[in-house]
């Protein structure tokens, strides 16, 4: 495990000439919140690993990496956050669980093994998978216990996973779609739990190459920054290609050939880890904006600049996250957009969530589709 004087190394954090843009920057300080990530980075500097257990604040960091956007000196706040979190697990410092912490006790009852998951019961009529060998494989995530955990949703989240085999199948493409997949572990990574991220690791990446998949693809944002960032260590040689399923659709539009539907706006919501993580803008935009009829509308932050859903380890579920969901969907709103589309599950998640408040009544009720079912209905 990284030592406290080994992180600060890592992450930039001993060049921090406290000048507050982090502080200034966090989403979650800006809702009002007491919370300010330059007090991890003068602790860490100064070897006060106490003091960060004993703030009890750590949790707090939505690891969104806006802060580290606005960074003069290039201090990767993120990851310090990360590590921290490691360093500091079990001894004291623990997340607050929404849910009664049942997500993650999937997560780490699939991490244990030995359980028997029907994996494959989300698969629709009519769609073309193998559960074994291919030339892709798809990896389908989570989406099918959130809704067992979220039954109330305007719409199944399967439905992500349904759209991308579909759209996988019109390219003539049978993915691999393997009854063994398990959790990526991106939660349990994110809240200090290293040995059963790496449990799940091991195994998922030994599923994916004895595949002989040459590439992966992964229409969940967090699923792709963990296998994209995470996972080197413990994948085979050659590694497939890894690839967001809007990386993989972008380039074949023209075989795809969208159709011209009801003419509508459309705003795109930038998931953090799919953007300012790992850069990616462009594909989702190109898809939206190769479809016939829809005209894409940019809210005011977007980008680099875009607002995170406030909870993207099962951890940040309270009236600050919630404040930050609603200007985010107020934001949308007043782009004039009829729909949001977003590419993460958990982005729907949250901001379905923060509609159903009856004080807010239709002020920040806004339709939502994932990316891959966007496209789906437009070649159907």
């Amino acid at each position: 495990m990284v030592e406290l004087a080994e992180a600060v190394r890592k992450t930039n954090a001993w060049a921090c000439y406290d000048c507050g843009k982090c502080t200034a920057t966090c989403p979650v300080a800006r809702a009002g919140s007491r919370y300010s990530p330059r007090r991890h980075v003068l602790a860490a500097n100064l070897g006060d690993q106490q003091e960060i257990i004993r703030n009890g604040s750590l949790y707090a960091c939505l690891t969104c990496s806006l802060c580290d956007e606005r960074c003069p000196t290039r201090v990767d706040f993120t990851g310090l956050v990360q590590m921290l979190r490691q360093l500091t697990h079990g001894a004291g410092v623990e997340p607050e669980c929404p849910h009664g912490g049942a997500l993650q006790s999937v997560m780490r009852m699939m991490a244990k093994g030995g359980t028997q998951q029907d994996r494959l019961g989300w698969l629709a009529d009519g769609l073309a998978t193998d559960p074994a060998k291919g030339e892709v494989f798809y990896w389908a995530g989570c989406t099918m216990y959130y809704d067992a955990f979220f039954p109330d949703l305007p719409s199944p989240m399967v439905q992500i996973g349904r759209a991308s085999v579909r759209l996988l199948n019109l390219l003539g493409i049978v993915p691999v779609v393997s009854p063994q997949e398990r959790c990526c572990g991106h939660d349990l990574l994110w809240n200090g739990e290293r040995a059963p991220f790496e449990a799940l690791a091991r195994h998922n990446a030994r599923v994916v190459a004895e595949s002989g998949a040459k590439t992966l693809v992964i229409s969940c944002a967090e699923c792709y920054r963990t296998w994209k960032l995470d996972y080197g260590p413990y994948l085979a040689s050659p590694p497939p290609r890894i690839m967001h399923l809007s990386e993989f659709l972008a380039g074949r539009l023209g075989d795809l050939k969208p159709r011209e539907g009801a003419r509508r706006k459309v705003t795109f919501q930038d998931p953090c880890r799919l953007g300012r993580h790992l850069g990616m803008y462009d594909p989702p935009r190109s898809i939206l904006s190769a479809i016939p009829g829809l005209e894409v509308v940019e809210m005011r932050r977007n980008r680099k600049n875009a607002i995170c859903c406030a909870g993207g380890t099962w951890t940040n579920c309270d009236r600050y996250a919630k404040q930050i969901q609603v200007e985010r969907l107020r934001e949308a709103r007043a782009t004039g957009a009829e729909m949001m589309v977003t590419a993460c599950p958990k982005c729907r998640i949250h901001f379905a969530c923060a509609m159903k408040d009856p004080k807010l009544a239709d002020a920040v009720v806004l339709p939502m589709k994932d990316l891959a079912e966007v496209l789906a209905e437009a070649v159907a």
